[in-house]
């Protein structure tokens, strides 16, 4: 037996073994500094929600959007429900559905096409001018504030000061419209 060639092989085994250590050593630090790192950011991570149009900066979390994005998904869903033609409005409701929350859907859905029969029948068009939003960031909703101008046959028939609520809700990570409706102009 050659003893100077099973201790040299002992030594390159043990070395060997120690390189392994440390590789599962610093595995080892690699993986709970992961989990260190996943655990800091689960709680605060914030979701980056692209509206139809980015006029403006904003921030979107797991229960709330700053005012800037409330009144850019304002803006769009009163262009959706105010800004319509006979010929638009089919389509407008279509989008504008897949927009609300599953609560409201069927409320909503009646509506629009009692509104859009309606449009229909008489050949109008309505625009809203808007003139002022006002958000309000803890409660998840807007006033909208502006000049709806209603013409029927190409005649206009109105032209009146409007307001409406715009009221939001989140579920499974995503806006979802709540309330779209009317009320007194000098509300908030």
């Amino acid at each position: 037996m050659d003893f100077d060639r099973l201790n040299t092989d002992r030594k390159e085994l043990l070395r060997r073994n120690r390189g392994l250590g440390l590789a599962v050593g610093a595995l080892a630090i690699s993986q709970v500094l992961t989990l260190t790192v996943l655990i800091k950011v689960l709680g605060t991570e914030r979701t980056v929600i692209v509206p139809p149009t980015l006029n403006k900066t904003f921030w979107v979390t797991d229960a709330k959007a700053s005012g800037a994005y409330l009144e850019q998904m304002a803006s769009f869903v009163a262009w959706l429900v105010l800004d319509v033609t006979p010929a638009t409005i089919d389509w407008k409701k279509d989008i504008l559905l897949g927009y609300v929350e599953p609560a409201q859907h069927g409320e909503l859905k009646s509506r629009q096409e009692v509104e859009a029969e309606r449009l229909k029948r008489i050949n109008a068009t309505t625009a809203l001018v808007l003139e002022q939003l006002v958000p309000s960031s803890n409660g998840q909703s807007i006033v909208i504030r502006g000049r709806l101008r209603t013409l029927v046959n190409g005649i206009e028939t109105a032209n009146e000061p409007k307001a409406y609520l715009v009221e939001f809700g989140f579920g499974g990570a995503r806006m979802h419209l709540k309330t779209f409706k009317e009320v007194p102009y000098g509300t908030r």
